[in-house]
C-alpha cells in the first residue's frame, strides 16, 4: 500500500538544484536516505521568499508517495494526502439533435470541445477567425502595416485573444479541473513548469504551437473545427433550440443541434448582438478601464529581488482605493514583454499586454485599470457597457491620430495632464484618469521609481473582462433551453486557466444530459 504526503515550506537557495528536495524531506521528516524514491515524489508548488532581499529563498510544496504511514506533528508541515477526486462524468440518455457546437475556440471552447471529444460526442466548433498560420500573418499585417482584419487579428482567432498576450495561467479559482488544464497544456508542449510555478506562464510564441497541437487532440478524437465560421442566427422549436445558422466564406447554412456551448471572448460584440435580439437573457456586468504602463524591467527587479539577478523577470501586484471612491489595480502584469495595439473594428483602439516565453524584452508593462460601475453606462440596455467601451476606444484612436496608433506619453506628462498626457487623459473617463494618476503616487511608494517622469503610458485598456452576463441556470443552461454560455464572453471567468475550467463544466453539462454519439 501507498500513502501520499504533501510537505510544505521546503526552501532552497537561489542556484541550488531541485534534486535537493528529497533529502531535505526525509531530514525534516527523519526518514531514511534514499526513502523518496526518484519518481516517487513531484513538485507542486514553487514561490520566491523575497522578505528579505539580502537572502532570498525559493520555497516548495512538494507531494510524495512512500509504502508506510507516518505519524506527523503540526510542526512537520507536512499532511497525507486523501485519494485524487474522480471527475468522471457519467453520461445521459436525453437524445442529441445531430452533434453538439461550440461557438468560439479560445481557452473555453478549447477545452469544452476537447471535453466533449474525450467522451465520444464529436463536438463541430465554429471560430469566426483564422488558423493559426493565417492567424500570425495577419497580425503581422495590423502591425507592421496598419492592416485590419476584423475576423482574423489579436482577438479573434485559434487560440483566442489570450495567444497574443502573456499566455499567464495564474487563477484565483479553487477548481478541481484547474491541474488537469495545466497537465493538458503541459502535455503539448508549454513545459512541466507550468505545473508548480507560483504564476505559471506559457509566453505567446510557445501558445501558438500548444493551441495547435490540442486542435490536433481535439480532431483525432472525432471533433471538427471550422475556421472562418461564424454564428448568425439562432433558431428554436418548443423544447429550446433548434438549429443555427453559420457564415462562412462560401454563404450561409444550417447546423441542426439541441446542445450549444457559447463560448465566445469579450469581444464578440456582434455577437452579444445577436444573443440579445435572440430573446436570450443577459445582464450588464461591471468591468474596467485604464492605461498601459510600461517601467524599464530592472526597476522592478530591483524593488523585488534587491541586487539578485539570478531569478525570472520579476512581477508586481498593486491596487489602491482612490478619494473619489474608485479601485485601481494592476491587470494582466508582464515581465519582459511589449505592449501591443488591438483592434476589432475601424476607427478604435484598445492596447494590451504581450510576452514571449523568456520574457527578454527588458520592459515591464502592466494594465493599471480602474473600475468602471454599470451606473456609468448611461443607459438600461444591456448593451451599454458594450457602447462605453467603443466610445473611448473611438476616443484613443482620435486621439493617437489615427493608423491605430495609441496614444502615449511619459509619465511626467500623464501626471500633469499637458502635452501627450491630454491625449493620453482624454482617452479615459475623467473619474479613470484622477484616480489613476492618485494611485500612480501610491504604487510609487511601494516601488521605488514607479512614477519615475521616463515611464511610457498607453491608452486605453478597456477589455479586461466581458460588459455583459449571459444568465444560467443551475444546470447551466441560458433561458433558451439547449445552450449553455460559459467562459469570459458570457461573464464566468478571467482568464485563460478560469475560462477552461468553465468550458469544461459547460461541456459536463452536455454529457450528463445526452446520450454519446453512436
Amino acid at each position: 500500500m501507498s500513502y501520499r504526503y504533501r510537505t510544505n515550506e521546503i526552501k532552497l537557495r537561489i542556484g541550488e538544484p531541485l534534486e535537493l528536495l528529497p533529502g531535505k524531506i526525509e531530514r525534516r521528516l527523519s526518514l531514511h536516505k534514499g526513502e523518496i524514491a526518484e519518481g516517487r515524489w513531484e513538485i507542486r508548488r514553487e514561490s520566491v521568499d523575497a522578505r528579505d532581499k539580502s537572502d532570498i529563498k525559493l520555497v516548495y510544496s512538494v507531494d510524495f508517495s512512500l509504502d508506510r504511514s507516518l505519524r506527523l506533528r503540526p510542526k512537520d508541515k507536512t499532511k497525507e494526502l486523501p485519494d485524487e477526486p474522480d471527475y468522471t462524468v457519467e453520461h445521459g440518455t436525453e437524445k442529441l439533435t445531430g452533434r453538439p457546437v461550440v461557438i468560439g475556440f479560445g481557452p473555453c471552447g478549447i477545452f469544452a470541445a476537447l471535453e466533449l471529444a474525450r467522451n465520444g460526442y464529436r463536438p463541430i466548433v465554429l471560430e469566426r477567425g483564422a488558423s493559426m498560420d493565417r492567424r500570425v500573418e495577419d497580425v503581422e499585417a495590423f502591425r507592421e502595416k496598419a492592416v485590419l482584419d476584423p475576423e482574423s487579428n489579436v482577438l479573434f482567432g485559434e487560440g483566442g485573444a489570450g495567444t497574443f498576450s502573456d499566455g499567464k495561467l495564474t487563477s484565483g479559482i479553487s477548481d478541481g479541473h484547474v491541474r488537469y488544464v495545466l497537465k493538458t497544456f503541459a502535455e503539448a508542449g508549454a513545459g512541466d513548469d507550468i505545473l508548480y510555478r507560483q504564476k505559471p506562464h506559457i509566453g505567446t510564441d510557445v501558445l501558438r504551437d500548444v493551441i495547435v497541437e490540442i486542435r490536433k487532440k481535439i480532431i483525432s478524437l472525432g471533433g471538427e473545427i471550422r475556421f472562418g465560421a461564424k454564428l448568425s442566427g439562432v433558431s428554436t422549436d418548443g423544447n429550446g433550440l433548434g438549429s443555427i445558422t453559420v457564415e462562412d466564406e462560401n454563404g450561409s447554412y444550417d447546423i441542426e443541434t439541441n446542445a450549444l456551448i457559447l463560448a465566445v471572448g469579450h469581444s464578440a460584440r456582434d455577437t452579444f448582438r445577436l444573443i440579445r435580439d435572440s430573446g436570450m437573457t443577459m445582464e450588464q456586468k461591471p468591468f474596467s478601464i485604464g492605461v498601459r504602463m510600461e517601467h524599464p524591467q530592472e526597476l522592478i527587479d530591483r524593488a523585488q529581488y534587491g541586487g539578485e539577478h539570478r531569478l525570472p523577470p520579476a512581477d508586481y501586484k498593486l491596487s489602491y482605493k482612490a478619494s473619489n471612491g474608485r479601485g485601481v489595480y494592476s491587470f494582466c502584469m508582464c515581465p519582459g514583454g511589449e505592449v501591443i495595439v488591438c483592434t476589432t473594428e475601424e476607427g478604435e483602439v484598445c492596447v494590451n499586454g504581450m510576452s514571449n516565453r523568456k520574457r527578454d524584452s527588458g520592459t515591464a508593462n502592466s494594465g493599471i485599470l480602474c473600475d468602471v460601475r454599470t451606473s456609468d453606462f448611461g443607459s438600461d440596455d444591456v448593451l451599454a457597457g458594450v457602447d462605453f467601451q467603443e466610445k473611448y476606444e473611438k476616443l484613443a484612436f482620435k486621439n493617437g491620430g489615427g493608423g491605430f496608433r495609441a496614444p502615449k506619453c511619459d509619465m511626467m506628462h500623464f501626471l500633469s495632464g499637458e502635452g501627450d498626457g491630454a491625449r493620453v487623459c482624454g482617452s479615459l473617463p475623467e473619474f479613470a484618469s484622477t484616480a489613476i494618476r492618485e494611485a500612480v503616487l501610491f504604487f510609487a511608494r511601494r516601488i521605488k521609481g514607479y512614477d519615475s517622469d521616463d515611464a511610457v503610458v498607453t491608452a486605453v485598456e478597456t477589455r479586461s473582462s466581458s460588459p455583459v452576463r449571459m444568465l444560467r441556470s443551475e444546470s447551466g443552461e441560458s433561458s433558451i433551453r439547449g445552450i449553455y454560455p460559459a467562459g469570459e464572453g458570457a461573464g464566468y471567468a478571467g482568464g485563460i486557466t478560469s475560462a477552461a475550467c468553465d468550458g469544461i463544466r459547460a461541456a459536463d453539462r452536455i454529457i450528463e444530459r445526452f446520450a454519446e454519439i453512436v
